[in-house]
């Protein structure tokens, strides 16, 4: 199975559609659309995972898009969110359209649409994970696409009982969930936390969820998040001592 998620960009300038693809990385497969009719359009036979549109549009604009959607089966339930000027996004607005799942304000920052966006990708990707998960099987990608800290936070929010296999050049790992939390890692010879600080830093290779990949063997001593925060923190340290070592 693919869990990639797929993201409708819809805006009449392309270079706001640029942006919030550079502000969102690689989160995901992006699809986009100049006004409201391609975006209906481009919903309808791609049923993307979410949907970042303009609320001001020619032709078809962001509210008759989301009606639109709204009206159909197959796409009522996709989540939502508008761009829109300071002006559109009174209380007026918010108390119009419901069902949306956040309101991104231009002229944006680039590092303030990367944060919100990617708490809604996160949760969309916890619930992707859950609907996927929901009996045995397997889910593989590219962590090039997806890396380690989203798939353990995805995890973790979707309080998954799985076995995460990453393979790298620089070797395998596996991590055993337990309720989102892990449990248990190695890598090699090295077992529990140090073994997910050898991975955190792998940004090319290969990730297989199994599920539910279950195991007896508990070598972790923090929760999830601390596990992330202290590995990136070696890495940070290790990348230093690089960078010093060559000046």
């Amino acid at each position: 199975m693919d869990a990639r998620l797929k993201i409708l960009l819809v805006d009449d300038y392309p270079t706001i559609l640029k942006l919030i693809a550079r502000s969102l990385g690689k989160s995901g497969e992006f699809i986009t659309a100049r006004d409201g009719i391609e975006g209906l359009k481009k919903a309808v036979e791609h049923k993307p995972d979410f949907i970042i549109s303009d609320y001001a549009m020619p032709n078809m604009d962001g509210r008759m898009l989301l009606n639109k959607l709204r009206e159909r089966d197959d796409t009522k339930q996709i989540p939502f969110a508008f761009l829109v000027s300071q002006k559109e996004i009174d209380e007026n607005l918010r108390m119009l359209v419901k069902g949306v799942e956040d309101f991104f304000v231009k002229p944006f920052l680039v590092e303030d649409l990367s944060q919100a966006g990617r708490r809604i990708l996160d949760r969309i990707r916890s619930e992707k994970f859950s609907k996927m998960g929901g009996q045995d099987g397997v889910i593989a990608g590219r962590l090039s696409e997806m890396n380690i800290m989203d798939l353990m936070t995805s995890l973790e929010m979707g309080r998954k009982n799985c076995a995460l296999k990453l393979t790298s050049d620089a070797g395998d790992c596996t991590l055993y969930f337990a309720e989102g939390q892990v449990i248990h890692a190695e890598s090699g010879q090295t077992v529990g936390d140090e073994a997910v600080y050898k991975a955190v830093g792998w940004a090319e290779g290969r990730w297989e969820l199994n599920f539910p990949g279950k195991t007896d063997k508990k070598t972790i001593t923090q929760p999830t998040q601390g596990l992330l925060m202290e590995g990136l923190r070696l890495l940070d340290e290790a990348n230093r001592r690089l960078g010093e070592a060559g000046m």
